[in-house]
């Protein structure tokens, strides 16, 4: 791997295709053999450092449609977490009937799974049928891995029966030093980025614009009161970008002061701490408290001057849809794309069906939406919420600081970036946008 990397590093990207592609990379994985390890165990008590693995493994065949990209960097997505602490399910069985798919599919079926749904890379090989890209571009890869072999596919592709999310639902996924995707994963780097800056907005930027702004999911318009919630974290700060951006009003709910802080740097005037509110909305195990979504609601009103939620941007899941649902306006919108906190909701239907409420689920984004929220970043509307990152034979601290709720904004992994920093080609472009990069890093 080391003349690719330095080939990418000494940007001869021209040379890049002229190189031969590696037997094998080191990759991040969990192990098949090791998938009832946390059994027994609370979620909370299941560490991906003990199960995240960096190891070298054999190169997969390219097929038609697909690209081998040289990636340089990657990030840390909550679905990488789940794969870790082998929740809700062991991603083993979505290998196993993947495979089942085709002969070409048998490539996925592994004892092992390279996980990861976000890169920035080079583009080092592409199969047959492949016109868009070639060896040298620099992309970045959105995780949507479909078939499209079927009609429903083709209105929206997320209505695909075979879609899948790549490096969590496929195998051979971003946290590596190659990986397999198909070509309509691929979309330009941001010229303006380093490596780990373009890597890590993929997964959430796309996922928030479709959740918020797509005709999919919430239809966001100007003057739309947009409660999120985890407002400084890897979701939810795109969500509050685009509201900003798309003329909305972001009620922004954080878990700290300094989450607080991360938010009003954004731009955002109307925060909510629910750590020094101290909601308690569950009495119990088995109990809400709909004085608590009132207490909420009346917080909601102070903040916008009287004005309750238009769009509730939703992704804790158990421990808050109750109350999302409550402080929803008459008529108004809780689009759902997560459940970190459980998956098991639990709401008064009262206040959904009496006052024409809709919940609507979201899922990732299609390959339009996902063009579009990259391109937003490529302008420099939105910007990268990246606070740390790793090395790859750290990965495993940098999933657990996901798990735990210790990071704000997104966690990177460097794979063949040697350093941070790297991969910036429209120097003029940051430095317009630079005073604005480093705030959204919290520089």
């Amino acid at each position: 791997m080391n003349d690719i990397r330095d080939a990418i590093l000494a940007d001869q990207l021209d040379a890049v295709g002229g190189l031969a592609v590696p037997e094998s990379y080191r990759a991040v994985l969990v192990r098949k053999d090791e998938q009832d390890m946390f059994e027994g165990l609370p979620t909370k008590e299941k560490d991906p450092r003990k199960s995240l693995h960096v190891e070298e493994v054999p190169t997969p065949e390219l097929g038609p449609g697909e690209a081998i990209v040289a990636v340089m960097a990657s990030s840390v997505n909550y679905n990488t977490v789940w794969t870790s602490i082998f929740e809700p399910v062991s991603t083993f069985g979505f290998l196993e009937r993947y495979g089942k798919l085709s002969e070409l599919t048998k490539r996925h079926d592994l004892p092992y799974h390279v996980v990861g749904s976000d890169l920035a890379g080079v583009v080092l090989r592409v199969g047959p049928g492949v016109n868009k890209w070639k060896p040298g571009d620099e992309v970045v890869a959105h995780c949507l891995s479909v078939e499209l072999e079927d009609p429903a596919g083709h209105d929206d592709t997320m209505m695909d029966p075979q879609q899948r999310i790549w490096g969590f639902e496929t195998n051979f996924g971003g946290l590596a030093e190659l990986a397999l995707v198909k070509s309509n994963q691929l979309m330009p780097k941001p010229g303006h980025l380093s490596w780990e800056e373009a890597a890590s907005p993929g997964l959430v930027n796309s996922t928030a614009y479709r959740q918020l702004v797509s005709h999919n999911g919430a239809n966001m318009k100007q003057g739309d009161v947009v409660l999120i919630w985890g407002a400084s974290g890897g979701l939810g700060s795109y969500a509050t970008q685009m509201a900003l951006n798309g003329g909305a009003i972001p009620v922004c709910v954080v878990s700290s002061p300094e989450k607080a802080a991360i938010v009003a740097s954004m731009g955002a005037e109307l925060i909510i701490d629910r750590s020094a509110e101290g909601y308690q909305f569950w009495k119990d195990e088995n109990t809400q408290d709909p004085k608590e979504w009132q207490r909420l609601g009346k917080k909601i009103r102070e903040l916008t001057g009287g004005d309750d939620v238009d769009i509730v941007f939703e992704h804790p899941g158990r421990d808050t849809f109750g109350a999302s649902v409550y402080v929803a306006k008459k008529g108004g919108t809780i689009v759902t794309c997560a459940s970190t906190t459980g998956y098991m909701h639990s709401y008064d239907n009262r206040y959904l069906w009496m006052n024409l409420k809709r919940i609507i689920g979201s899922h990732f984004a299609n390959y339009k939406e996902a063009w579009e929220a990259n391109r937003l970043i490529d302008r420099g509307l939105i910007h990268p919420t990246l606070s740390k990152v790793y090395p790859m034979e750290d990965v495993g601290q940098a999933a657990y600081d996901v798990h735990r709720n210790l990071h704000q904004g997104k966690v990177g992994v460097l794979t063949l970036a040697p350093e941070e920093g790297l991969g910036v080609r429209d120097t003029d472009k940051r430095e317009k946008h630079l005073t604005a990069i480093n705030r959204f890093r919290g520089v």
